[in-house]
Formats: C-alpha cells, sequence, structure tokens
C-alpha cells in the first residue's frame, strides 16, 4: 500500500485567463476613493472585489475566460439584475462591466 504523492494533489496552475480575471480584481480592489454600487448599496473597493472573486468561485465551469467573468460575475446582481456601478473618486458614475472591460483592454494591450 503506497501513499499517494502529493504532488498529484497540488492545486492546477492558473491559466492565463485565471490571471487576468484575478488581475481585473486587484484592479478593483485598488480603486482608490471610489465606491461599489451593488443593489444600491455602498461597498469599499475591497468588499466589491470580495464579492467578485465570490462570484467567480460560485460561478464554477462556467467562467472561463476574462469576458466569461465580466458577463457572468461582474455584470450585475443575479437577484435583482440591477447592474453594478462604480463611482470613482472624480465623481463619475460607471457601469461595472464597461470600467473591466477597459480594464481588459488596457492590460491586453501591454506588451
Amino acid at each position: 500500500m503506497g501513499m499517494i504523492p502529493v504532488l498529484l494533489l497540488a492545486a492546477p496552475a492558473p491559466t492565463p485567463e485565471a490571471q487576468k480575471i484575478e488581475a481585473l480584481i486587484q484592479a478593483v480592489a485598488a480603486l482608490e476613493g471610489a465606491v461599489f454600487i451593488r443593489n444600491g448599496t455602498e461597498h469599499t473597493p475591497k468588499e466589491a472585489a470580495d464579492h467578485l472573486r465570490l462570484k467567480w468561485r460560485n460561478a464554477g465551469r462556467r467562467v472561463k475566460t476574462a469576458p466569461d467573468f465580466i458577463q457572468y460575475c461582474a455584470t450585475g446582481s443575479s437577484l435583482s439584475g440591477r447592474p453594478y456601478e462604480i463611482r470613482l473618486k472624480d465623481g463619475r458614475t460607471v457601469l461595472a462591466r464597461d470600467w473591466l472591460w477597459t480594464e481588459l483592454k488596457r492590460m491586453e494591450a501591454k506588451p
């Protein structure tokens, strides 16, 4: 009765898409002075990032790419159907989905 090598039980290395999703979540967390609005309630960028990470985990295999993540996890509330918004430091309010698409394009354009 041999023991199963621990290496076989290790989590797989993150895929490039998973790394992009994590980078998007970290970009939300780093939004200094911003307010994340979910179902009419204001949240800090860190709370928003934690919520997005939870939704990503709950989405499971449905989310394979960063665009999937934006569509299924970061566009709006699955309970109320209301879109997520971000009130930026300068006072402008934008749809979280639009902000994340812009951020994703910026990340992918980097050499």
